[in-house]
């Protein structure tokens, strides 16, 4: 049974448009040390997803989800007149979705879900811009414990939201296959990876990985910066490296990352997607680190 619930949340969130992820819970933490600047950036970061069974053979589940982000961003550059620091010294992403998943078929499932978050500066009461809706919808094909001598699994998607700029859903494809008993892979967006279990009980295992992290908020007093209006922050950041993982059980591990950016847009913006100020876009080190209850 609980293999059955942890397959159904990994339907409705094994990909979104911020991760690729088959979290259960997870408690996070991530620096950036921007090169060639005093400034940084922060992340903290705690996710939890739980299944409510329809049904005995939990062919229909419904699954609820929380998530907190905190970025603290320590600005300590010159920057221009109109900039106020103070105004995204800290940032907040609040989100609570559900989502509905039902199997039609051996070895597939579909889902839906449907969502709110809060992006937000939070200096004062929330307003209309804080507030970005959210709907996708899923289907996997999973083989990882059919009989086969190499397990696999596809996971589709569209995924859409109101962020402002951006009118259309996001195409999700996910791709992943075990090709040696140490061995795997992932061919996707945001994450592409290969990985290597150091031991024969999969305990400790490296990966390679080029992956796509970012944040977004909504700035409540907005700036005015020769003579543009900055609406919002956001960072967008393309990376590649390498991490450890150190699996406790099956679905629990630690794990760490330390990768160098490969592209890195760290801006305010209007809310047309029109860059006001440029902040950081130098290649930089990135460390993430945490511990998460995964599928």
């Amino acid at each position: 049974m609980i293999k059955k619930l942890i397959f159904s949340i990994t339907v409705l969130f094994a990909l979104s448009a911020q991760a690729q992820s088959t979290d259960i819970a997870r408690v996070e933490y991530m620096h950036i040390p921007f090169s060639n600047s005093d400034n940084a950036v922060g992340r903290f970061r705690a996710l939890l997803q739980v299944p409510i069974p329809l049904d005995k053979d939990l062919n229909k589940i419904i699954v609820a989800g929380f998530e907190y982000r905190n970025v603290n961003v320590d600005i300590k550059d010159a920057v221009p007149a109109g900039f106020n620091i103070q105004d995204v010294s800290s940032l907040h992403r609040i989100s609570g979705y559900v989502g509905y998943v039902w199997k039609p078929k051996e070895n597939w499932r579909f889902g839906v879900k449907a969502g709110a978050r809060i992006n937000s500066n939070l200096a004062g009461s929330l307003v209309s811009d804080d507030w970005i809706y959210t709907a996708s919808i899923y289907a996997i094909n999973d083989m990882k414990d059919a009989s086969t001598t190499k397990p696999y699994r596809w996971i589709f998607g569209l995924d859409y939201s109101t962020t402002p700029g951006r009118n259309f859903p996001l195409p999700l494809v996910n791709y992943y296959r075990e090709f040696h008993p140490n061995w795997t892979y992932t061919l996707g967006v945001p994450k592409t990876n290969i990985r290597h279990y150091l031991n024969d009980d999969h305990k400790d295992a490296l990966q390679a990985f080029v992956t796509l992290d970012n944040f977004f908020a909504n700035i409540q007093n907005n700036m005015t910066i020769n003579d543009q209006t900055a609406e919002n922050i956001s960072m967008t950041i393309i990376l590649g490296g390498l991490g450890y993982e150190h699996f406790f059980t099956k679905h629990l591990l630690y794990y760490a990352y330390a990768t160098h950016s490969i592209n890195n847009d760290f801006r305010l913006r209007n809310n047309n997607r029109d860059d006001i100020y440029k902040i950081n876009s130098d290649n930089t080190f990135y460390f993430r680190t945490g511990v998460k209850f995964k599928f």
